[in-house]
């Protein structure tokens, strides 16, 4: 397949097939690798888009993506946490807390 080439001195059409073969450079401009990006995108078919959209997105936003496709940890909770968490909301009913200004007046100086 044959995409027509941004502006060059030395070439007005870029085989696709030889991009990743052959490893075709051209100093190109961030604009015009954004125009050629675009052209590539469009020459592939429907059903290597889902393959390049996720490549994308990790590229983009690495830390976003790994967390979204992470795993739900499900641990088993043992009769301590249990205790500790049923003592916490108690003084929490019995209105045994602090609030966030005052750790911040305590630790915050």
């Amino acid at each position: 397949m044959r995409l027509p080439a941004l502006k060059s001195d030395w070439s007005t059409m870029i085989e696709v097939s030889n991009l990743p073969a052959q490893g075709v450079c051209m100093e190109l401009d961030s604009v015009q690798q954004r125009q050629q990006v675009h052209l590539l995108i469009d020459a592939l078919p429907e059903k290597k888009l889902f393959a390049i959209h996720s490549l994308l997105e990790v590229l983009v936003e690495p830390l976003s993506r790994s967390l979204a496709m992470a795993p739900v940890e499900e641990e088993e909770l043992t009769p301590e946490a249990i205790a500790a968490l049923n003592r916490s909301s108690a003084q929490l009913d019995r209105g045994e807390s602090v609030s966030h200004e005052e750790i911040l007046r305590e630790f915050v100086r």
